[in-house]
């Protein structure tokens, strides 16, 4: 708490996904907390998969900003560019700041409001409905789950997951691929591996593959990795803090290299870890808390640090009941892991951590 008289600290957090929410929400009450997005609401995005199967998932999973920060301010704009002292937005704002947050994440083209959202799932899901054949880009976490969901809840689609790595979910271990292979083959999913599609010829529903083979689909769905959204960082003062991928680099204490008042966290950091929203809550913990410490004027070694995960842990749900689970020494596919994720995808919970109700 800021000692009696004392003049509360400007806290402005650039980005409102997984991580800079969390940041916000913890620091409202004992600073003057400014949350800076493009858009007017925070999703949680492994959730975001199942609102395109179940449009009304959405009302629980896009969460408006002024829902649970009710004493921050909320500033719906993009930022051109930061100063020492100063972040300025698109709208022509500046807004100063004692402490610095960044946690843009990933580039994203999306809805702006929470309406727009909830009725973008709807035009999926009416998409998915009326379609015969469905073809899905991208062999991730965001391509499998996407077509476990659709061969769950729509299992008569015929359904194509087309990939250019020589096996799905890369980023965990062989078995855990191999496992949710043959769960999708199970499904009458067809997996083409090692392939990608040329969307730009596509006509009439045909689509062409690397290796020349054709695939007839009502509709497509691309689920391949987006890009850091750093890029507009190159004209602040953070354009020597960023790495050669874009990256923003931090230390362990998440501040960023070369600047006492400035964090870097969430997806954006260049912490050698899996890019994952537990471990973004995470970073979140840390930063609020390394906040509030030095706004009690804590020394350096006081503050906590950040321990990256070096293990691979990771569950992909696999519909509303199964899911495979890379834990650091094994994996494991089918029911088990789908008790703890597939069910809810963990939206109570994470609303429950915002201060909301984990129904509504």
């Amino acid at each position: 708490m800021a000692g009696l008289g004392a003049e509360k600290k400007n806290v402005v957090v650039i980005g409102g996904g997984v991580a800079g929410s969390l940041v916000a929400k913890s620091l409202q009450n004992n600073a003057n907390v400014f949350l800076i997005d493009e858009k007017e609401y925070f999703e949680i995005t492994w959730a975001s998969l199942r609102s395109m199967v179940e449009p009304s998932f959405a009302k629980r999973s896009v969460i408006s900003h002024s829902e649970y920060l009710p004493q921050a301010k909320i500033v719906t704009s993009a930022v051109v560019n930061i100063t020492d002292t100063d972040v300025f937005t698109a709208q022509g704002s500046r807004i100063r700041y004692d402490y610095l947050v960044v946690a843009t994440g990933h580039t994203q083209n999306s809805a702006w409001t929470k309406t727009e959202k909830i009725s973008q799932y709807q035009t999926e899901y009416e998409k998915i409905k009326s379609a015969n054949s469905i073809l899905i880009v991208g062999g991730g976490p965001t391509g499998v789950e996407l077509a476990a969901e659709i061969a769950v809840d729509f299992p008569d689609k015929k359904l194509t997951l087309v990939h250019r790595g020589s096996r799905l979910l890369e980023f965990i271990g062989e078995s855990a691929s191999r496992k949710t292979l043959n769960w999708l083959t199970s499904n009458k999913v067809e997996v083409i591996l090692g392939q990608s599609v040329d969307l730009n010829s596509a006509s009439d529903g045909v689509y062409r593959t690397s290796s020349g083979e054709t695939i007839v689909a009502d509709c497509h769905f691309i689920c391949i990795g987006k890009s850091i959204g750093s890029s507009w960082l190159k004209e602040t003062i953070l354009k020597d803090s960023l790495d050669s991928q874009g990256r923003l680099m931090v230390d362990s204490n998440l501040r960023v290299k070369g600047h006492d008042n400035i964090f870097g966290i969430g997806d954006i950091t260049d912490i050698p870890e899996l890019k994952q929203g537990y471990l973004a809550q995470g970073h979140a913990k840390i930063a609020a808390k390394n906040i509030a410490l030095l706004t009690k004027g804590a020394k350096d070694e006081k503050l906590a640090m950040y321990i990256p995960a070096t293990k691979a842990f990771a569950i992909v749900s696999l519909g509303r009941k199964q899911a495979v689970a890379q834990f650091p020494c094994f994996s494991i596919a089918g029911r088990v892991p789908g008790m703890i994720k597939s069910g809810d995808l963990f939206v109570g919970n994470t609303r429950k951590g915002l201060g909301l109700p984990p129904h509504v």
